[in-house]
């Protein structure tokens, strides 16, 4: 039997609330409070209008999106990067970017998989 917690719309809607969750804790020393409080109340809204359901699995597909940013941003590591222009040079240690891609994937297909399989019985 499906409800309105097993529909596509929430599956995204609970991706939105994923993602701002990790967005939070990667960055809980400067925005990370505001987006958890943002948060905070998209799940109180989510679970009022849709309810419990397997769209929720779309908490952990929606965390990908947070980690691929993190991958992006570390696209030339690992190690010293350096850029610049003809009047200055600065440089930057960076992470290599493929633990981030690989948990960023897997997250991703472990939520949709798990929607997916759960919503049709």
């Amino acid at each position: 039997m499906l409800t309105r917690g097993d529909s596509v719309a929430a599956f995204a809607g609970w991706c939105v609330a994923g993602a701002g969750l990790c967005l939070g804790v990667l960055s809980i020393l400067t925005i990370g409070p505001f987006a958890l409080l943002f948060t905070l109340f998209l799940c109180a809204y989510l679970l009022w209008r849709l309810g419990f359901g397997w769209g929720m699995a779309g908490l952990v597909s929606g965390a990908a999106a947070p980690l691929l940013y993190v991958a992006w941003l570390n696209r030339g590591g690992p190690g010293e990067v350096c850029t610049g222009d003809s009047r200055a040079l600065s440089c930057t240690d960076e992470w290599s970017p493929w633990p981030f891609v690989v948990g960023a994937v897997v997250l991703a297909v472990v939520g949709v998989l798990v929607f997916v399989r759960r919503r049709g019985r």
